[in-house]
């Protein structure tokens, strides 16, 4: 396995390599590669393990019955997901992760991970108190993205979205996670509509873009 990548995962944070290699063993971590479009978790499906990117990305995901999806996040390198089960009374998995490109990931047994172990004891601690730091942080993920679906327009949803990047790149030049038909089922609306709304905005001097990246231009974009 390589550790280097692993060690980017905030779950280890303040773990050392020669701890880390020990906790890999007792967590019964497997390291993985997937084709882009594969599916890890299936929505209901029983999942006892929680994953880490190490290399490409995950979609977290939901479909209707009719195939029609909503994107709930995108997990980079060094992210989790499947991480709210190591806190849940369930192990029926409530969404699906999809890959979004060729990606390597690392599967561990969440239930190791909350049952204390006498070979894991000496950092266990500090593996809850990392994990504790991860869920709050996606809980502020998903009030970001309630936010962008608030807005009562496609227009106002694009530049929520945007603004947010905008913010955390500190510039307003930025390049999105997202194609056309990601972003689109991201913000919750069709993308034949968002196609045309960025046109617009375009033609009316408020931004720029090229496939995912964009130059925000002006602020009165309402």
């Amino acid at each position: 396995m390589n550790i280097s990548l692993i060690k980017k995962c905030p779950l280890f944070t303040d773990i050392n390599d020669n701890q880390l290699e020990s906790l890999l063993n007792c967590l019964a971590a497997t390291q993985r590669t997937y084709k882009k479009d594969s599916f890890i978790f299936r929505e209901n499906s029983k999942v006892t393990s929680l994953g880490i990117v190490l290399s490409g990305g995950v979609y977290i995901i939901k479909e209707d019955f009719w195939g029609r999806r909503v994107i709930f996040a995108d997990i980079k390198p060094g992210g989790l997901f499947g991480e709210a089960l190591a806190c849940a009374k369930t192990d029926i998995f409530p969404v699906s992760v999809i890959t979004a490109e060729q990606s390597e990931i690392m599967l561990i047994d969440y239930r190791k991970l909350v049952t204390s172990c006498t070979s894991a004891c000496v950092f266990h601690t500090q593996l809850i108190k990392n994990m504790m730091y991860i869920l709050a942080g996606q809980n502020i993920m998903l009030t970001q993205k309630m936010e962008h679906l608030a807005k009562r327009t496609t227009r106002e949803k694009i530049m929520s979205f945007l603004s947010m990047q905008a913010i955390n790149s500190k510039s307003g030049i930025v390049n999105i996670p997202f194609n056309r038909q990601d972003l689109a089922d991201y913000l919750c609306v069709d993308r034949s509509a968002l196609s045309r709304e960025l046109g617009l905005m375009q033609k009316e001097g408020l931004l720029r873009y090229n496939k995912n990246h964009f130059e925000l231009l002006r602020n009165d974009y309402i």
